[in-house]
């Protein structure tokens, strides 16, 4: 993140106008039928992953964005994020961070490392890896890029490209703690697995919303990943489901 963007983030945290955690499931995406069936194992290997990307099937992202949740007129501002999968171990893994909970947006939420693209950034890639060296110190010398999803329109106005990448080997991080409270890993395996998707329903304005979350629970705490990343998630596993 900029120096510009250090000013803005210490600003009063923006929250969400509800707790995410409180609201009801979806009634119709409570049956099993409903949610589909997990991405085949031999499609998580780093080789199959590599695969699919770099010569994607024809398939439709099931989520553009959170369109619907942002003000009128705001700006849309261009970002990208990059889903570490780490290969190092049996079973590969997805690393995610848990912002810290005094930034303006998005605190304290559980998100992938990365940020809005600055002005010397030469495409989203070079824009993930340099805030994912700046947030987490993971250097982009070791990250494999296999490909890129498509945009994904926030509440707050970013259009981020999630851009994914593979990490051979465990990186040792250097967290910013201004940014980043944790990081931590979930295996891929449960994240591609729609029995563990929860979908949310909430009423605004008299109008039906729906949201994506993923609870996980490690043996420190549990996690709630839930609104873009949760999403963008959705969208790796329709991509690799197709």
């Amino acid at each position: 993140m900029s120096a510009a963007d250090l000013g803005q983030a210490r600003a009063p945290a923006r929250v969400p106008a509800f707790d995410p955690e409180s609201i009801p499931l979806d009634p119709d995406f409570a049956q099993p039928s409903a949610r589909g069936e997990p991405v085949p194992v031999e499609r998580l290997s780093a080789a199959a992953l590599r695969r699919r990307l770099a010569e994607p099937p024809v398939w439709t992202p099931e989520l553009r964005g959170d369109g619907r949740w942002r003000s009128a007129g705001a700006p849309i501002r261009p970002a990208a994020v990059l889903m570490p999968l780490l290969i190092d171990a049996p079973a590969p893994t997805v690393l995610l961070t848990r912002r810290t909970a005094h930034l303006q947006e998005h605190a304290g939420q559980v998100s992938f490392p990365g940020g809005r693209v600055d002005a010397g950034d030469r495409d989203p890639v070079h824009t993930a890896l340099r805030e994912t060296e700046e947030e987490i110190g993971l250097p982009p010398a070791a990250v494999d890029v296999i490909g890129t999803l498509p945009p994904y329109l926030t509440a707050t106005g970013y259009e981020v490209t999630p851009v994914v990448g593979l990490i051979e080997h465990a990186p040792t991080l250097r967290l910013d703690r201004f940014e980043v409270a944790e990081a931590f890993e979930v295996p891929l395996a449960f994240l591609m697995d729609p029995a563990n998707h929860e979908r949310r329903r909430i009423e605004i304005a008299g109008a039906a919303r729906t949201f994506y979350a993923i609870p996980w629970t490690d043996a420190a705490r549990r996690y709630f990943i839930w609104g873009a990343t949760a999403a963008m998630l959705r969208n790796l596993y329709q991509l690799l489901r197709a």
